[in-house]
């Protein structure tokens, strides 16, 4: 089974923004939607490939022609 989670390093070079920049991003509730592997403060954190692509078309803007 192929997993679609991704790592926050995976996700920072899709996005090129530092894994620094998604954990602040993180914090202020912003940026791709993300999981928590458990509810320890310091739980790795993953991402669904489907949720950084929908972020990253929500920032798509449309040309005025």
């Amino acid at each position: 089974m192929k997993s679609d989670l991704l790592k926050p390093k995976e996700v920072a070079a899709v996005l090129r923004v530092s894994v620094g920049t998604l954990a602040n991003w993180r914090h202020q509730g912003v940026g791709p939607r993300y999981l928590k592997l458990s509810p320890a403060v310091n739980a790795p954190v993953r991402y669904r490939d489907e949720d950084v692509t929908a972020y990253m078309r929500s920032g798509e803007q449309e040309v005025a022609a």
